[in-house]
């Protein structure tokens, strides 16, 4: 197994969610949103949703790219098969309240296939509930705003994709 690229970068899980998409897909899909809850990640075929447990903690997004996708590690929270097609070639992380927080260039347009694993999740959400716990007074927003941005762990969503083939070919006359 061979590692051809890899990107990452942190998001804030706005309303608990951050979609990875293809650069030209723009509309959301309920449905794969609502499997996600019961999944933590899910997607329609040109989306993933990944739910966190918590909104306002940034986690971490990591694509890697491999010639042959490698299974999840056996310490890994959960993990699910996942497939997302790129037909520009381009993968946009982003939150759904705030907007990209980065983008990764993929080595050839396509569709995509393996495993997105997670770690920290629940760890994370119990940081945020006792973070929520400090006593309101004139010190609670600076008080959050220390403890949200300097986790004990770090809420980590791992997506291992390998190549499987071409996009399907976009018919004009459909569009």
């Amino acid at each position: 197994m061979a590692l051809l690229a890899e990107y990452r970068c942190k998001a804030t899980p706005a309303r608990r969610v951050v979609e990875v998409h293809d650069a030209d897909a723009y509309l959301s899909d309920d449905e794969a949103m609502a499997a996600a809850r019961t999944q933590v990640v899910a997607g329609n075929g040109y989306h993933l949703y990944l739910l966190s447990l918590q909104p306002d903690i940034d986690v971490e997004v990591a694509i890697r790219v491999w010639d042959v996708a490698p299974d999840p590690p056996a310490e890994a929270e959960g993990h699910v098969p996942v497939r997302i097609e790129s037909d520009t070639g381009a993968l946009v992380v982003n939150r759904l309240e705030y907007g990209p927080a980065g983008e990764m260039t993929l080595p050839r347009p396509g569709v995509y296939a393996g495993h997105a694993w997670w770690e920290n999740r629940q760890a994370t959400a119990d940081y945020y509930a006792t973070t929520l716990g400090h006593p309101t007074d004139d010190t609670f927003e600076d008080h959050l705003t220390q403890a949200w941005n300097s986790p004990p762990v770090t809420e980590r969503y791992v997506l291992d994709l390998a190549h499987l083939r071409e996009p399907e070919p976009v018919d004009d006359e459909e569009l």
